[in-house]
């Protein structure tokens, strides 16, 4: 083991016995979304968020790439009323949990039958609004945005695969184009509490 954050390890040890004992990605993920909550919840790990950099630019900082597993834990941090771009995960399963701040999170569905090549009629169809300690599963290729609050907003996100070089998708919902391409950058980041 490195000098990894206690609390960042036992979470992982978490998530690991959670992939371990389940060979269906969608079911760990679900399983996987209350050991999200309690991660996202405590304190401490709220605390230890306070100074890290922010994302923008589409960055994520990466904190953890499980070797055997193969999931992944990122963090985003928003600068305050940031827009998010309509955008889906490709094949990953995603669980966003708000770590600080607020935030709210756009489900859009897709209209046309995507046969149009650069098109894609989008609408959105709800939004939930995130406070610390609120985490939301996005299955693969969920179309979604994530809007920052009034504050500075930080948010720890588990993913079923790494994501980065993989290519997702973005849409316009007004000018009703769709255009693909690599996923945010990945910055790694040693937690530190």
């Amino acid at each position: 083991m490195t000098g990894r954050s206690p609390l960042l390890q036992s979470f992982i040890d978490e998530l690991r016995a959670i992939w371990a004992a389940e060979p269906d990605t969608g079911r760990c993920m679900e399983r996987a979304r209350l050991a999200v909550v309690d991660f996202v919840s405590d304190p401490r790990v709220q605390a230890a968020s306070v100074d890290w950099p922010s994302t923008e630019g589409r960055k994520n900082l990466l904190l953890y790439v499980d070797p055997d597993y193969h999931f992944v834990i990122n963090a985003v941090v928003r600068v305050p009323g940031r827009k998010g771009n309509v955008h889906d995960h490709a094949h990953a399963w995603v669980l966003y949990g708000v770590l600080a701040g607020t935030e709210s999170l756009e489900r859009y569905e897709r209209l046309d039958d995507g046969t149009r090549e650069g098109y894609a009629d989008v609408r959105m169809t709800s939004v939930s609004h995130g406070t610390p300690g609120a985490v939301d599963l996005v299955k693969p290729w969920d179309i979604h945005a994530e809007q920052g609050g009034p504050t500075r907003s930080v948010a720890i996100i588990v993913r079923s695969a790494k994501l980065g070089e993989v290519i997702q998708n973005r849409y316009d919902p007004v000018g009703k184009t769709i255009l693909s391409g690599p996923g945010p950058a990945q910055i790694p980041f040693e937690m530190r509490g």
